[in-house]
């Protein structure tokens, strides 16, 4: 039978207060233990994805690890201005290396996985937002690349390409009505998602269920790339 257990699993989990990665978390600790004593399994800490140091200090602190996921992010009105777009690339993008970088010992010592978080728009452009938007198609080539770079070490790369999620991230864009309406349109499921509803993805890829998969990115976008 599959084996969908992650009990037990050590998760990072950077931008883990936030829509989806919070509940990432949440997932991952109602899974590990009854849902009274979840809470008591999640620690936060304040952390930099686009300072080396901080990065390094923090994989120093940690013995050791089983699933990293990068969901920490940001988007700005004013991309097209060449330092917001250096720094949301940042973000997004090279913060994500430099952490497979520094828990790369960890990971190749558990056989452990990463799951990057792509988006919609690794796919399809993002006028308002280009800085975000050539970021999360870097993650896409990023997690084939470094699923090739660690396969030797047994560390699977993946990603996920969440929708059109309600997140405070995306709170403006479903305020301005004709572009959610439009937006919605284009849902074949009919209805924006909740964060939640994207946690299933990272379980499953995180769980001994995937270990034949890597390299890939997973839409999680109730139909809408397929539209």
């Amino acid at each position: 039978m599959p084996d969908f257990n992650v009990a037990g699993k050590r998760v990072l989990i950077t931008g883990g207060t936030g829509g989806i990665g919070g509940a990432f978390a949440r997932a991952f600790a109602d899974l590990a233990a009854p849902p009274a004593d979840a809470d008591a399994r999640i620690r936060h800490e304040p952390l930099d994805v686009r300072d080396d140091t901080a990065v390094e200090a923090l994989a120093a602190r940690i013995d050791t690890l089983d699933v990293l996921i990068h969901c920490a992010g940001r988007a700005s009105p004013s991309e097209y201005e060449p330092d917001i777009f250096a720094d949301v690339l940042d973000v997004h993008l090279v913060g994500g290396l430099r952490l497979v970088n520094a828990f790369h010992p960890h990971l190749k010592a558990s056989a452990g996985c990463v799951i990057n978080i792509a988006s919609m728009y690794s796919f399809f452009g993002s006028p308002m937002t280009p800085a975000y938007g050539a970021a999360k198609a870097g993650v896409v080539a990023l997690t084939r690349s470094l699923a090739l770079r660690f396969a030797a070490d047994g560390i699977r790369v993946n990603a996920i390409a969440p929708g059109w999620i309600d997140t405070a991230l995306t709170r403006a864009v479903r305020d301005n009505k004709a572009f959610f309406e439009n937006t919605l349109s284009r849902i074949p499921i009919g209805r924006w998602a909740e964060p939640d509803e994207v946690a299933g993805a990272a379980v499953f890829l995180a769980s001994p269920a995937a270990r034949l998969i890597t390299g890939i990115t997973l839409p999680v976008d109730g139909g809408y790339s397929a539209a």
